[in-house]
């Protein structure tokens, strides 16, 4: 599952999309990668609120602290029943809907992978189901639940984003775990409406797609 995603769109864009009551000073980087910066609305008192979050919740195990290691990030959720995740995703204070434009998955033979990234078709804007939490000493952190791909997406990973329509916006920040488990196990957007670049960009290149060229120009 991809761990690169851009949001192609301005701030203004995405608090008028996902009816964010006030549009929040934000310095965003050109693309997010696990720990590093990206974009989550969640409600709040009623209203909903765009804010900065870094991806990925932190996580070390027992080895890594023997080892003096720092936390790793998870910024994807594929197991609801995980210790990390069980409690957290029953309870609707935690969720969060993370703006994006366009994600990638690494494509091609190891050790010369490039950038393949999806989008959907006439649509500027995806709104991927999250979870989020002010986690002490590391501050908001967000992570997006994944399901199997589509047929567009699988030649490159076998998971996919859990992309939600805008009819379901309110549903999945206040529904029921049960409502929960239906995203992530109900048929994934249909690979007909995804748009595939394939690019000869390296992994690690940072090269943007081209469709989301002219958009971050403006931002």
């Amino acid at each position: 599952m991809s761990r690169l995603h851009i949001f192609a769109a301005s701030l203004v864009d995405i608090a008028t999309h996902f009816d964010v009551a006030d549009v929040p000073e934000i310095d965003l980087p050109s693309e997010t990668i696990e720990g590093a910066r990206g974009l989550a609305v969640f409600e709040h008192q009623g209203q909903r609120r765009l804010k900065g979050m870094d991806w990925g919740f932190p996580r070390v195990t027992r080895e890594m602290r023997e080892r003096g290691e720092m936390p790793g990030r998870v910024g994807l959720v594929a197991d609801l029943t995980n210790p990390l995740w069980d409690k957290l995703v029953a309870d609707p204070r935690y969720r969060c809907i993370i703006p994006i434009t366009h994600f990638a998955n690494p494509d091609g033979a190891q050790g010369s992978k490039t950038r393949t990234w999806f989008s959907m078709k006439g649509q500027r804007m995806m709104a991927w189901a999250g979870f989020c939490r002010n986690v002490p000493d590391y501050g908001p952190v967000y992570a997006g639940m994944t399901m199997p791909a589509n047929a567009a997406v699988e030649p490159t990973n076998d998971r996919m984003p859990v992309l939600l329509e805008p009819r379901h916006y309110e549903r999945w920040l206040k529904g029921s775990i049960r409502e929960v488990i239906d995203f992530q196990f109900s048929a994934p957007a249909a690979a007909a409406r995804m748009e595939v670049e394939k690019t000869e960009d390296l992994w690690r290149s940072g090269a943007l797609p081209g469709s989301g060229r002219p958009q971050l120009a403006l931002l």
